[in-house]
């Protein structure tokens, strides 16, 4: 998932017509607008899944899959992958390259990549699909299980790839509970005219790897 920005268009008519709006995973410049914008905190998981990928790789060479340029999440995750990685001196970066979150861009780039250079021992992704595509490069080469991998969303493929072993971790944006909070604070409103929280709320995502992609359901975890 990629919040996307919303031009206020929409959410200013509504607010216009007195209807209040709450922006699950959505979010807009202005405040006062929308009675709440609940976003998943991509800073947070993105530097979470790094301190999971570089316990796992502490050294070697690895590559960098971002999404689309124009996309602000692209760089909000690329910025806090470099936060942790960058504290590892001997984790060298070889090539940082946009597979504008697709899946057989990511494929391609990474065969690429590895035909270039076959001693690559990580790929960080941006997002679960250009992760997924690596994790088909990576098989086609034949080195399955000699690279690390790991993405960000906490999609289903993903965990099933942990589970299978083929990639490391994932960054679970909690859609679940985001559209839980959204549900109470509407609730709220509806019933005293306030939600009971800031409007603009940022959910800290939580890393999925071997030890609990067991108790993941559709972007949750069990407690």
């Amino acid at each position: 998932m990629r919040p996307a920005r919303d031009d206020c268009g929409g959410t200013g008519r509504a607010k216009d017509a007195g209807i209040p709006v709450f922006l699950i995973d959505r979010e807009i410049n202005e405040s006062g607008i929308a009675s709440a914008q609940i976003v998943a905190n991509n800073a947070q998981g993105a530097a979470a899944v790094a301190e999971e990928f570089v316990a796992a790789l502490p050294s070697g060479k690895y590559i960098e899959l971002t999404g689309k340029e124009s996309d602000t999440n692209a760089g909000v995750r690329s910025e806090a992958y470099a936060s942790v990685i960058s504290q590892y001196p001997d984790l060298v970066s070889v090539a940082q390259e946009t597979a504008n979150w697709d899946q057989d861009e990511a494929f391609s780039k990474i065969e690429t990549l590895l035909q270039r250079d076959p001693d690559i021992q990580g790929i960080i992704a941006g997002n679960d699909t250009m992760a997924l595509g690596a994790v088909a490069a990576v098989d086609a080469a034949g080195l399955t299980g000699k690279v690390v991998i790991a993405g960000f969303d906490g999609s289903p493929d993903a965990v099933e790839a942990i589970k299978a072993g083929t990639l490391l971790a994932t960054g679970l944006q909690p859609a679940v509970l985001i559209s839980q909070l959204a549900v109470q604070q509407a609730d709220s409103f509806i019933r005293t005219g306030e939600t009971g929280a800031d409007e603009k709320q940022s959910i800290d995502c939580v890393v999925i790897n071997k030890d609990n992609a067991d108790k993941y359901t559709l972007f949750g975890l069990e407690d």
